[in-house]
């Protein structure tokens, strides 16, 4: 993990992801994978994420956190007769 500013700790930086509007309204959040490595390490945020039962999912660059108990589906167009 990389060096963390001294105001902020994996800890706060978890809390204040997982405390923001979008994630406290059952949105969905994104953040880029460096960040999550280098701010708090990918096996603690996963541990928090999976323990309030949200489901994350990897996509290029990125984490994209379902920040709610529904489930997820991938949706396709119907392919053309």
């Amino acid at each position: 993990m990389g060096q963390l500013p001294d105001h902020l700790t994996p800890e706060i930086w978890l809390a204040q992801f997982l405390g923001s509007t979008e994630a406290q309204r059952g949105g969905v959040v994104k953040r880029q994978i460096k960040d999550v490595e280098r701010l708090v390490g990918r096996d603690a945020f996963l541990a928090e994420t999976d323990r309030r039962g949200f489901q994350v999912v990897q996509n290029g660059r990125h984490y994209v956190v379902f920040c709610n108990l529904m489930p997820v589906r991938r949706v396709r167009a119907l392919e053309s007769p």
